[in-house]
């Protein structure tokens, strides 16, 4: 890539709305509030597209579901610094590339990102510039009881969840780990504390979208 192109890349990022990572463990409430966030404000967010290294299945199209690329492809991207994130599931490799978040800020719009810790540490070591937003409950004990009346995990997955959720609960305490750690006890409370903190880059990308 040459300088210029490297440049302008650089400066792309800078000025465009920065993309907004949120974290926390499931049944906390993100979903909620995303979709609370989308019908609020439509086509001010965008989702980047994950890469895979898993075959397509029916119906799905290449660069809108995923990114289908070769594990020796995707490894040899991971290895040159291009992904923020990654993982391996069933055999199979997915992640977040750099490329496909500057793609939703060329937009201009905010590219949200709902990674776990792992992926947050990950974030902290680009050059991306994300706003960090943990969502958690109040307790595990309601986030047990939130679980339990989903209806829809085994006794076993439930308790994998809620393991995993106290470590996250802890990490998420760690001092300068996220900019706004919002406690879900009440949903109306939390939006409102997650709009507060997105305000500026929503008005940075509903001014773009009018001039």
């Amino acid at each position: 890539m040459s300088w210029r192109r490297a440049l302008l890349r650089t400066f792309a990022v800078m000025v465009g709305p920065r993309p907004v990572v949120l974290s926390g463990p499931s049944g906390a409430g993100k979903s909620t509030l995303l979709k609370r966030l989308l019908k609020d404000y439509e086509n001010v967010f965008g989702f980047s597209v994950s890469h895979t290294t898993r075959n397509p299945r029916p119906g799905e199209v290449n660069g809108k579901d995923y990114h289908f690329v070769t594990r020796e492809k995707m490894r040899e991207e991971i290895d040159a610094g291009g992904f923020v994130e990654n993982a391996e599931f069933s055999g199979n490799m997915y992640g977040t590339s750099k490329a496909a978040i500057q793609a939703v800020q060329a937009q201009n719009q905010i590219c949200i990102l709902d990674i776990d810790m792992q992926g947050v540490r990950s974030m902290k070591r680009t050059d991306l510039n994300p706003i960090y937003i943990s969502i958690q409950p109040p307790s595990i004990e309601i986030l047990e009881k939130r679980l339990r009346d989903r209806q829809t995990e085994t006794e076993e997955s439930l308790q994998k969840r809620l393991n995993a959720a106290s470590i996250d609960m802890e990490l998420s305490k760690e001092p300068g780990l996220f900019d706004l750690i919002i406690i879900n006890d009440d949903v109306d409370v939390a939006y409102s504390e997650l709009k507060k903190i997105l305000v500026e880059e929503i008005q940075k990308a509903q001014g773009s979208k009018k001039s």
